[in-house]
């Protein structure tokens, strides 16, 4: 949900969309930022003997705002190459995958990584390996191995992987959307029924995952090193998109010799013209919840410096008009707030330009008066010794939205300032309804999270998973 087929167009394209994008000081190594961009939503394990890959014909980017006006200074690029042993076999693997070059494993990955800013760019890296899918106990044994392989030590403490993960996003897609059910609290729906546990609808499966950790003085303005919060110059905006080429030719000649081998489908199919933009991401649930259906593929195909013309469904978010009706007599002051007409501004601060000092005691992430829609992370905060999976308004500024680690829950997060739980910040006369500070979907990860790169869990393997 976070931007699991949020859009028409996107959602017949899966390898192409953005699910969640993540932007956080790495716990482990303080000195670097991870940045992570997942695609390919609600990936089923089983999905062979085409297993779920990274598309060759798209261009996956990471992005980096470091001046607060909307547009990228520095893109991290990512290309990927498929490359199949044997064509005259329909299996993925022929025996047990022990390594990254074992023979056994007949459809591999490989990709480059480009960094550019200021109009220059360097090629970081090239042909590294994917690892593979997770199959099962004969096909990948030791997949945790396999993985590790698939890390690679870079110039300037750089660090990248790109491969299968476990989906870490956890929400209850089918209560949500069954006319927006919280399953704790459905006892007090319009449509009432018992309350109960989240059921997580996200659970078993996989993404696709591109995880990238660099020094902070990679992604700063003039290469700083900000040590203290209230710097501006500690504040960088990171988004992740996902393009194709303008022109795809496909030329498909019945009147071949079946043994011909150059009637190859890649010899058939041709991209050519500029890279367009088909799918984007920062703040999660931006096109799912907050953009209308009928501007939800103008959204993905936008850029976020125009992200203005959009602010009218942050003053006034659908959601927030639903929440008193859904749930009668819950919400009387978030109902008495929507009648007022006030626009909200703690929405547009929290999700389009950050928020500025003096609402916060030691805290800001502003990137100025721009209204982008960014993850926006200041770099001068530590990792917390403790984290709060509620982040910020759990007490905890190194956590969503200031930036997002992969453990944020950031559905109870964001049902919650919906709801009104920091209009305070704009309005002290407004006191958030008692509910408000309790919403939750009720779910959690069901798959650790590892403590280092690449952070998010090993992906559920195809042979036994559960979606239950």
């Amino acid at each position: 949900m976070s931007s699991h087929r949020e859009a028409p167009a996107i959602s017949q394209d899966p390898v192409a969309d953005n699910t969640d994008v993540y932007a956080f000081v790495s716990p482990d190594r303080p000195d670097t930022v991870t940045l992570i961009a997942n695609y390919i939503p609600l990936e089923d394990p089983a999905g062979g003997p085409n297993f779920h890959q990274f598309a060759d014909d798209v261009l996956y980017e990471i992005k980096i705002d470091n001046n607060g006006d909307g547009v990228e200074d520095i893109t991290y690029e990512f290309r990927f190459q498929t490359k199949v042993a044997n064509p005259n076999t329909f299996l993925y693997n022929v025996g047990p995958i022990t390594s990254l070059d074992d023979p056994n494993w007949n459809v591999r990955q490989f990709y480059s990584l480009t960094r550019r800013a200021a109009h220059k760019k360097k090629v970081l890296a090239k042909k590294l390996a994917s690892p593979p899918v997770r199959i099962g106990p004969r096909s990948t044994p030791d997949y945790p191995t396999l993985a590790g392989a698939a890390i690679h030590d870079l110039t300037h403490g750089r660090r990248v992987f790109a491969g299968q993960r476990e989906e870490g996003f956890f929400v209850d897609l089918g209560s949500i959307f069954d006319l927006g059910a919280l399953r704790p609290f459905q006892n007090l729906h319009l449509i009432p029924s018992a309350a109960a546990a989240g059921v997580d609808g996200t659970k078993g499966f996989n993404v696709h995952t591109i995880a990238l950790q660099v020094p902070k003085d990679d992604l700063t303005s003039k290469g700083a090193t900000p040590t203290d919060p209230l710097d501006p110059k500690s504040v960088i905006g990171v988004w992740a998109s996902a393009s194709r080429r303008k022109a795809t030719v496909r030329d498909f000649d019945d009147d071949h010799d079946d043994d011909d081998e150059e009637d190859e489908e890649e010899n058939r199919v041709r991209h050519a013209g500029p890279w367009v933009q088909v799918s984007r991401l920062a703040n999660p649930l931006i096109n799912e919840v907050i953009i209308p259906l009928g501007k939800k593929d103008v959204w993905n195909s936008s850029h976020p410096k125009r992200d203005a013309r959009f602010v009218r469904y942050y003053n006034t978010p659908e959601l927030a008009q639903l929440l008193p009706v859904l749930y009668p007599g819950v919400f009387p002051n978030l109902a008495a707030l929507n009648a007022s007409g006030a626009p909200r501004a703690d929405l547009v601060a929290i999700l389009l330009t950050g928020i500025p000092s003096g609402l916060i005691p030691g805290f800001q992430n502003s990137t100025g008066a721009t209204l982008a829609d960014m993850l926006r992370l200041n770099v001068a905060i530590p990792p917390a010794g403790a984290p709060n999976p509620l982040g910020l308004i759990g007490g905890d500024p190194a956590g969503f939205p200031n930036g997002r680690r992969v453990f944020d829950d950031t559905v109870a997060i964001e049902l919650r300032a919906v709801a009104g739980v920091v209009y305070p910040l704009i309005d002290a006369s407004f006191t958030p309804d008692g509910a408000a500070a309790l919403l939750t979907d009720g779910t959690s990860n069901d798959v650790p999270y590892l403590p280092a790169f690449p952070y998010l869990g090993h992906p559920h393997e195809g042979y036994e998973h559960s979606h239950d």
